[in-house]
């Protein structure tokens, strides 16, 4: 597989369009465990927390803060005992917290049994990012990212019909056996077909100064620090309005159709990937990310005037909400592979540890953002849109600060 000047050594034996396809069906563990279920919420509201229904959306933000709390230990056992062993690992938590979910009783064994799947999904999460470091650098890295992106967006986009689908003949507990089946696929692909990346004598042992002097190294690091900060800016809007969606698009009058508009929806967002694949290595990753952080405090400054102003109330509303929430996964998918890249470039003789630090952060900030927007949720777009305005002006005033390529 071809290398950028400077990167490391590893190899694939696999060509780029399965290397892209398998690291993409993994890396899409984590959407597929998030969108298949927000068909499931108002089942699940309805018997398991009848008085309080937007407490179900719990059950999405859970599922995020375990993957946070994961990715901690997912990059750092990585480094130690090779890529493959640590995704296999964390899958077969993933399946354990699967099988919690199908017993549960309550709704909060239901939100532990999410934590646990969380924090298994944060493997193939964190270490598909490590490994396609482990390949790449720079802004090729971004390019195969971006390809990584075009294939996961696919995943979203069919995640809620598959849901709703399960759902109608076996009803919401179906949806986390569906979970486990996909969890095995991925994991037997990687495991067949891509040979280990880190060799041997890269490895870095598991051992509490290292791993501390590691996260320091990450954390002093200037512009990593900002794009923590700006990564959790945009993971903590994206999931508020996952977390509020099915609700809202049912306050505009769509109910059994929703998984429909959200495919919809998915499909017009990936094409933010395909821009980025496109053009990352003509006009470089910050330029794009700020160009985008600008085009979403627009938008977001636009829609605002418009819910305040009851343009957007009612079914007629429903196309205004639903080009609204396409520009906000449209910047998402723009944005993030390109951050991550930034984050981790100077970071390669510490990929995984860096891929943890920053991962980590960013997820559990997003669900101290996402979680209090999505219970403030009153029936119209408006805690969503004050959020995004607010979290995307303030990742444009911080990308700023970066060095300009």
């Amino acid at each position: 597989m071809t290398q950028t000047s400077g990167a490391p050594t590893a190899r694939s034996s696999l060509s780029l369009p399965e290397l892209t396809v398998m690291l993409a069906s993994l890396t899409a563990t984590v959407a597929f465990s998030i969108d298949a279920m927000m068909p499931a919420l108002p089942q699940i509201a309805a018997e398991l927390s009848p008085d309080a229904i937007n407490r179900a959306q719990l059950v999405l933000t859970a599922f995020v803060l375990g993957m946070g709390v994961g990715t901690l230990f997912a990059g750092p056992i990585s480094d130690a005992i090779g890529r493959k062993l640590t995704i296999a690992g964390g899958i077969a938590i993933y399946i354990a917290g699967a099988l919690m979910a199908v017993h549960a009783q309550s709704l909060e064994a239901l939100l532990i049994a999410r934590v646990v799947q969380g924090v298994g999904a944060s493997a193939p999460r964190i270490t598909v990012m490590a490994l396609v470091r482990d390949l790449f650098a720079g802004r090729e890295m971004a390019r195969v990212t971006s390809f990584i992106m075009m294939i996961f967006i696919l995943v979203p986009a069919v995640a809620p019909s598959v849901g709703a689908m399960i759902i109608s003949f076996s009803g919401w507990r179906g949806v986390f056996w569906a979970f486990i089946v996909f969890g095995l696929i991925g994991v037997s692909w990687l495991w067949l077909r891509q040979p280990e990346t880190l060799a041997p004598e890269n490895r870095r042992p598991l051992s509490v100064s290292k791993l501390s002097a590691a996260a320091r190294e990450v954390l002093a690091h200037y512009e990593v620090r900002i794009y923590i900060v700006t990564i959790t800016l945009g993971f903590g809007q994206m999931f508020a309005l996952l977390s509020s969606a099915q609700q809202l698009y049912a306050a505009h009058g769509v109910t059994d159709t929703f998984p429909m508009w959200f495919a919809a929806g998915a499909l017009l967002a990936g094409t933010g990937s395909v821009f980025n694949a496109r053009y990352v290595m003509r006009l470089g990753m910050r330029k794009i990310v700020k160009a985008s952080y600008i085009m979403q405090i627009i938008v977001s400054s636009v829609m605002l005037v418009l819910v305040l102003t009851g343009v957007t109330a009612g079914e007629s509303g429903l196309p205004l909400i639903f080009i609204y929430t396409v520009s906000v996964f449209w910047m998402a998918g723009v944005t993030f592979g390109n951050l991550n890249a930034l984050a981790l470039e100077h970071m390669g003789h510490i990929a995984g540890m860096a891929a943890s630090v920053v991962t980590a952060i960013s997820t559990v900030g997003a669900v101290l953002i996402a979680a209090p927007v999505g219970q403030l949720f009153n029936g119209t777009a408006l805690p969503i849109v004050v959020a995004t305005l607010t979290c995307s002006s303030l990742a444009w005033w911080l990308i700023r600060k970066t060095q300009t390529n």
